[in-house]
């Protein structure tokens, strides 16, 4: 449910459509009025009129007394992305990295002490978890969350790990917090992190930090593969170089992106903004 603002200006409606939205999820795709007044904790008139208003707006629909969400949803979290710049910069390296080690690859950026992927470009794999633009995972058990983490400052890392996961999987303590901290400073100092079946069996990944043009550590980019087809060894010796220069082009580029007016048109290198 989303936060309670306690400010003069919070408005209580917007917040319930949120939370309507947000109940929502892989397990709950169509629910009744019902199911939904009970999972965002609303009142069934309350619910009612909610989710009416949404389906007139196009964010969900209705169909034989049940709601679910439409695609026009994902607007709401990619006007954040594009905003940024960052996924028109990034999916054209993104598919080449694909198209060169034919494995999945991702970017997710922090969320608390979740990662939330931004941006995806898959190839048909029987990986065991479904991971859609969106989706969030606890960022300790992840590649790309100990990128993140270990771009924090002692006192940011405490405070994110405090808060309790919104991904709804389980987060096993499989290390001390020493432990923690050793790990993450190395993934500082060498500038790359593994996940070795830690989020879940045969999920075995690789991921390193993208930078803004003031060189912060904004998001993190992976590399997934299937442990059975793929050992460490390959991930580390054959796809991380790959991985590190396509974060490496995204980071310049965005970089550039970010010096420029914020009206100006982008263009790729070799193009013109007239064609």
């Amino acid at each position: 449910m989303a936060g309670r603002g306690t400010g003069p200006d919070f408005v209580e409606a917007l917040a319930r459509g949120l939370d309507v939205l947000t109940c929502f999820d892989a397990e709950r795709r169509s629910m009744s009025l019902s199911d939904v007044a009970t999972a965002a904790s609303l009142a069934r008139p309350t619910a009612r009129r909610l989710l009416l208003t949404l389906e007139e707006l196009g964010y969900v629909r209705s169909a034989e007394g049940s709601f679910s969400l439409t695609p026009k949803v994902l607007e709401l979290g990619m006007a954040y992305v594009s905003s940024l710049g960052l996924w028109e910069i990034a999916r054209p390296h993104m598919e080449a990295l694909v198209g060169r080690t034919g494995e999945s690859t991702s970017m997710s950026q922090l969320d608390g002490s979740d990662i939330v992927y931004v941006a995806r470009v898959a190839v048909p794999k029987l990986i065991a978890l479904r991971v859609d633009v969106g989706t969030r995972f606890p960022a300790v058990q992840t590649s790309q969350g100990k990128v993140l983490l270990a771009a924090l400052s002692p006192a940011q890392l405490a405070t994110t790990l405090a808060e309790p996961t919104r991904s709804g999987l389980p987060t096993p303590l499989r290390r001390s917090p020493a432990q923690l901290q050793d790990e993450l400073s190395e993934v500082r100092a060498r500038g790359w992190a593994l996940a070795d079946e830690e989020l879940a069996p045969g999920v075995r990944s690789v991921a390193v930090p993208v930078r803004d043009g003031a060189g912060t550590v904004r998001a993190a980019m992976n590399v997934t593969v299937h442990a059975a087809e793929t050992t460490t060894e390959r991930l580390l010796g054959e796809h991380l170089p790959q991985l590190l220069r396509a974060a490496g082009d995204v980071s310049a580029e965005w970089a550039l992106w970010q010096s420029r007016p914020h009206g100006e048109v982008r263009t790729r290198p070799g193009t013109s903004a007239a064609g």
